[in-house]
């Protein structure tokens, strides 16, 4: 029908609707742009920048050396911002092949903490047995629970420099990446795997 021929009445009432409809529209792409860029927006949120985690891990063992920095930085470059991280210490002892002990705390940029407790076997750099400070980066870590797991070592990934070293744990899309100061580097390369516990267990498997 003609828009002219149509009553008064009933024109006025199609302006409107189609007006509505317009601002409708309008909102619903704004709200599809909103919802695309939350993502963004919540990841970095939810994870700690590199001033942070290098600030944490300096007070955490006590100083700082240029080779702490520079792992941390090769960690951001591969890895990017961690969503959480573990303090905690370990022991180890070694002949070649040996085993390690820890327990720490995680706590998520999130908000959410919670005690672990870890065994695994490890390559020594040389014999004997020594306790040491690790201050362990986790990524893509979607609740504090999915950190209690075996997580196998990466065959290769240990990074030494300047007194500090690093090194991979991957399972599931979730990477963990354990930082050792000094003599805590002699258990430092994992093999097989390194077993998260949520309690205290002298079984290393």
């Amino acid at each position: 029908m003609d828009e002219h021929m149509m009553d008064p009445n009933r024109r006025a009432q199609l302006r409107r609707l189609g007006g509505l409809l317009g601002a409708a529209a309008s909102l619903s792409t704004l709200g599809a742009h909103s919802a695309l860029a939350a993502p963004a927006a919540d990841d970095e949120a939810n994870s700690y920048d590199e001033d942070s985690i290098l600030k944490a891990a300096t007070d955490f063992f006590g100083s700082t050396t240029e080779g702490l920095a520079r792992v941390i930085e090769k960690a951001f470059k591969e890895q990017g911002r961690p969503n959480a991280y573990v303090k905690g210490e370990e022991v180890s002892a070694a002949l070649s092949v040996g085993l390690r002990y820890g327990e720490g705390r995680l706590q998520m940029k999130a908000g959410a903490s919670a005690p672990v407790f870890w065994a695994g076997p490890s390559i020594g750099f040389d014999a004997g047995a020594n306790a040491s400070k690790v201050f362990t980066l986790v990524y893509h870590l979607p609740k504090a629970s999915a950190i209690y797991q075996r997580f196998p070592g990466v065959d290769g990934s240990l990074y030494y420099v300047g007194g500090a070293g690093i090194n991979y744990q991957r399972l599931k899309g979730i990477t963990l990446a354990p930082i050792r100061l000094g003599v805590g580097l002699r258990a430092g390369a994992s093999v097989g795997y390194v077993h998260y516990r949520r309690e205290k267990s002298i079984n290393p498997f």
